[in-house]
């Protein structure tokens, strides 16, 4: 369902729950992002895709499709082919006892759509609306609800008792079984939003799994017999070498599906019983994320917003591997992209190509290092240079140079927090009055599961929680309860897991959940989760962030050698909201859950 902004902004108005300066707001963002309000309206999530839909469908007259994913009858999906079903977005889904068949549709006004579908079925048809994810959902049914039976299908045509090793060129041809398991492994991990996808060799099996909202778990087991094939079908689509088993090997290609063009990264590695294949699935269609949509708020965000318009100096995030360090990025750049700014990248590897940004793979054989790359794009006139990574001394010292001679730099350290940094640069030899004078901020972060929007529970914590509660976050007197308090009014206020008024079917969390002096509410994922969040209690994935504002008492500090804690504790003075904090004020506003926190922070609630 694709709605004008004039149409978006009265169905606003109509529902009564915006204010004048709400919807002043909303037009300077789409002003501001150049995106519909449309977007803007349902990603912020001000009012959902369903509620949106309710809304049009009031307007022109057409009823809501009323249906569960579960108990729609294979039988009646199937009156009408996939392949319809994808070109119109339009699902039967039930037949009343005088042979009227209910369809529901994305666009009900698409008056050439429901005629091809009346002459298709041959009956008569009553049509319904209903949002694209909910169509999408439906279409899915189509290749069932699990990859396991279609991989079961396609790898019954091998039938072949070659040794394993015998790969011959049929085999990893365009329409070959192997050619479709492979199409099949990749489309159900991007069906289920998965990031990543394993393909680990056994001594009798080969496991798949995929890493979804950030957890890792098996899926299917294939015979050990299509290894060979399956690797080499692999390389093959990734322009590697076929024969070269024995060392690493890293390349990429692209697959359309859906109208949506996927990246996919492709590592191999040698293990002991043959070659085992990540792919990383990168969205190439997708635009970049706002700042705020990544979970920035409030000072955070304002610091984070002030140092990326400075002309020069050097910014770094920080985390493990997989923290989100490279998404982040990728929105900072696509921020400061313009015709009249020259941005230029050394990265290992390219994740996320951005159009008008010269962007260089970091190669070591060619001699193409961090080092050495940086040294070039110095030559290159640029405004904006990425390195992504600071491994060593010499890198950090030109991105240091680089930073003191009129550009603004951005890169990546890989330590725990964003305190732990600023030693790690005094580790590699940087000089502390080069880092007290170049570096603006540091941007500490770790990515949760965010709780599903639509089946997540509130609950009122007992006195054990509460206990535990306040001895992890310090919470001992009153002066702490009411800072988290007004930490958790300033999200809400910046629209941290706001939804306005609760539908018939959702809670809303449009109230606080603490009070100046107590915890009054949490949220949790629900046991059997829904079918939006695959009944898991969780869909999609949030940052929790710690920005350190290089001020004048931390550049005092770090001239000293300060050691990190002495450098955190300065800056929780200076009021900086640390990670564990920034999740709890989001747990409390019921975008993830206490235990997500504890799990991808050193917190121990025990």
């Amino acid at each position: 369902m694709r709605v004008s902004d004039a149409l978006v902004e009265e169905l606003l108005e109509k529902s009564g729950k915006f204010s004048e300066d709400q919807l002043k707001a909303l037009h300077e963002q789409v002003d501001k992002e150049r995106r519909p309000l449309q977007d803007i309206v349902t990603q912020t999530n001000m009012l959902t895709e369903a509620e949106l839909t309710k809304l049009y469908a009031q307007k022109i007259d057409v009823p809501v499709a009323e249906f569960s994913l579960d108990k729609l009858q294979r039988e009646t999906l199937q009156l009408i082919s996939e392949n319809i079903a994808r070109q119109y977005k339009a699902v039967p889904f039930d037949i009343d006892a005088d042979g009227v068949i209910s369809v529901a549709m994305e666009d009900p006004d698409d008056i050439q759509a429901i005629n091809f579908l009346r002459r298709k079925l041959g009956k008569p048809v009553r049509i319904y609306i209903t949002s694209s994810s909910v169509i999408q959902a439906a279409i899915d049914l189509y290749s069932g609800s699990t990859v396991s039976n279609e991989l079961a299908k396609v790898i019954a045509v091998e039938n072949k008792e070659a040794a394993e090793e015998d790969v011959a060129e049929e085999d990893v041809a365009e329409d070959s079984p192997i050619a479709q398991t492979i199409n099949l492994i990749i489309s159900y991990g991007i069906k289920n939003r998965a990031s990543d996808v394993h393909i680990e060799p056994r001594e009798d099996m080969v496991i798949v799994r995929y890493r979804i909202d950030g957890v890792l778990s098996e899926a299917n087991k294939l015979p050990r017999k299509v290894l060979s094939a399956l690797v080499s079908r692999i390389k093959i689509l990734a322009n590697l070498k076929i024969d070269e088993r024995r060392a690493p090997q890293d390349g990429r290609f692209k697959i359309a599906i859906n109208d949506h063009v996927y990246a996919l990264r492709v590592s191999t590695l040698p293990v002991v019983d043959g070659e085992k294949i990540v792919l990383r699935i990168l969205d190439e269609s997708g635009k970049a994320d706002t700042l705020e949509e990544l979970g920035f708020w409030g000072e955070s965000l304002k610091s984070v917003e002030e140092a990326i318009l400075q002309p020069h100096g050097l910014i770094l995030i920080t985390g493990p591997t997989g923290s989100g360090k490279s998404t982040t990025l990728f929105s900072i750049l696509s921020k400061l992209n313009s015709p009249t700014v020259n941005i230029s990248t050394v990265e290992d590897p390219v994740e996320y190509r951005i159009v008008g940004v010269n962007q260089t793979q970091v190669n070591p054989v060619a001699g193409m290092t961090f080092a050495s790359g940086l040294r070039s794009l110095l030559r290159q006139d640029p405004n904006v240079i990425m390195v992504g990574e600071i491994r060593d001394r010499e890198t950090a010292d030109l991105a240091v140079q680089a930073a003191l001679t009129g550009h603004l730099v951005f890169s990546t350290l890989h330590t725990n927090d964003a305190a732990t940094s600023l030693p790690r640069l005094l580790d590699m030899g940087v000089e502390p009055f080069l880092i007290a004078s170049t570096v603006r901020v540091v941007i500490g972060q770790r990515l949760v599961r965010r709780l599903c929007q639509d089946c997540r529970e509130e609950y009122k914590p007992d006195d054990g929680v509460l206990q535990r509660i306040k001895t992890a976050f310090s919470l001992q007197d009153e002066t702490a309860f009411k800072r988290i308090h007004e930490l958790e009014k300033n999200a809400l206020k910046a629209g941290i897991g706001a939804n306005g008024a609760a539908a018939a079917d959702k809670q809303s969390t449009a109230k606080l959940s603490s009070t100046p002096d107590n915890i009054v509410r949490l949220w949790k994922a629900h046991d059997q989760g829904c079918n939006n969040c695959s009944h898991t209690g969780y869909r999609g994935r949030l940052g929790i962030y710690e920005i350190l504002d290089n001020n004048q008492a931390i550049q005092k500090a770090i001239v000293s050698n300060a050691t990190s804690e002495d450098l955190e504790i300065q800056s929780i003075k200076n009021g900086m909201v640390t990670m564990h904090v920034d999740g709890f004020i989001k747990a409390l506003c019921g975008q993830t859950t206490l235990e997500e926190i504890m799990r991808v922070t050193s917190i121990d609630m025990v």
